[in-house]
């Protein structure tokens, strides 16, 4: 059995199964044993090396510290890459099995070996990759949405890992708006083969603290958009009721509700110690993509490599001029309105003015508020499997 040194985990190896194929497993798959019986067979051994890591206690910056209590894995050697699919993305459930074979049959030889985890519980994204990574693992394969791609990146950046691994981007999820921003088909099958053929790159992430529900401050990481005001009420809408309704229409109707119960918080926001607006607003965004909500191209401008975000901010206006530009939203329209402004910088800083809530979205999930600061980490990640690189005007 694998035991524990201060500081890190400590794997006994065995012989595992010659075959590339029979290292790819996913937990939970038919005839699978118990972890706690002792077994020689080689499908005990080509177990995924990581599925003991899986629980449902909640990611915090502690916990990057190490293991929680309890966790363990089955004695097998880590593959080369790790592909954590999360079945609750969008449409991930419907296709998953489908996604899994084409995994193994594309990209198993092709990348020295394969091993599949589902998540199963939130944060599991995060807790998988750190010690996959730590285990020896050198590309990640993330498949879902937004929200699972900053879960892997909240895993690598907190634990000081973002060196340690490349990511491969396999878009599953409701939104995908950074594979959009990346130029990413959001066909499976077609980005699979872009994960094995495709180009690598560096980009930024980025880093928030802000205040959680239980009142005392939280840090987490993102690769796409952080940001408050409307999109929290969008994602709190569109995560509690409406994905049956597809990705961009759940978000065209989510921003529709929205808009008619926004509270406009009133707030200061100040972009690299700079005041840059001080009153009532419907949108603070800091992008490090350009699209969010399935596709509206909120900050038509941003560049996720050029070490600066684009910080948008709507002012209040009526709900029914918000209504009448919602469309000017997928285009980038929005950006030439009077009530629009766009500033540049690595820092953004925002406390509320009144005690109105302004629900934050951190790269289409939401929990908590403000005050909140947003620091941007200039090539931060690397990945693999992306189109050439191409600027967007």
């Amino acid at each position: 059995m694998p035991h524990r040194e201060p500081g890190r985990w400590v794997q006994r190896t065995e012989p595992i199964a010659e075959s590339t194929r029979d290292r790819v497993r996913c937990p939970g798959g038919r005839g699978q044993k118990s972890p706690r019986r002792e077994e020689t067979s080689p499908e005990r051994r080509s177990r995924s090396t990581f599925s003991g890591l899986l629980s449902s206690e909640d990611y915090s910056e502690s916990a990057a510290a190490g293991p929680s209590t309890g966790a363990s894995y089955s004695p097998a050697v880590p593959a080369a890459t790790l592909a954590i699919l999360n079945p609750k993305a969008g449409r991930a459930s419907r296709i998953l099995g489908r996604v899994e074979n084409r995994l193994r049959g594309s990209l198993a030889e092709r990348m020295g070996g394969l091993e599949i985890e589902r998540t199963r519980a939130p944060r599991d994204a995060a807790r998988i990759a750190r010690e996959a990574v730590r285990a020896g693992v050198k590309r990640l394969i993330v498949g879902g949405g937004d929200g699972t791609l900053s879960e892997v990146v909240t895993g690598l950046l907190a634990a000081g890992l973002g060196d340690e691994a490349e990511i491969g981007i396999l878009p599953l999820g409701s939104g995908c708006d950074f594979a959009r921003t990346l130029g990413m088909p959001l066909a499976p099958e077609e980005a699979i083969e872009l994960l094995a053929s495709g180009s690598r790159r560096r980009v930024d992430a980025g880093r928030i603290v802000h205040m959680c529900s239980q009142g005392r401050e939280q840090t987490r990481y993102f690769l796409n958009e952080a940001s408050f005001g409307l999109s929290g009420l969008i994602v709190e809408t569109v995560n509690r009721r409406a994905k049956h309704f597809g990705p961009r229409l759940a978000f065209a109707l989510g921003s529709l509700a929205a808009i008619a119960r926004h509270p406009r918080p009133n707030v200061v926001v100040r972009v690299d110690d700079r005041e840059v607006h001080a009153g009532p607003v419907a949108l603070v965004l800091a992008a490090n993509g350009r699209f969010c909500g399935a596709g509206m191209k909120v900050a038509p401008g941003a560049e996720c490599d050029d070490g600066l975000f684009d910080v948008v901010i709507i002012k209040a206006i009526s709900r029914p001029r918000l209504w009448l530009n919602l469309p000017s939203l997928y285009a980038g329209g929005h950006i030439d309105h009077p009530a629009v402004s766009v500033h540049r910088g690595v820092r953004v800083e925002s406390v509320v003015r009144e005690p109105v809530p302004a629900l934050l979205d951190v790269d289409g999930e939401g929990g908590g508020g403000l005050p909140v600061r947003v620091e941007l980490l200039p090539r931060a990640i690397r990945l693999f499997g992306v189109p050439v690189r191409r600027r967007v005007v």
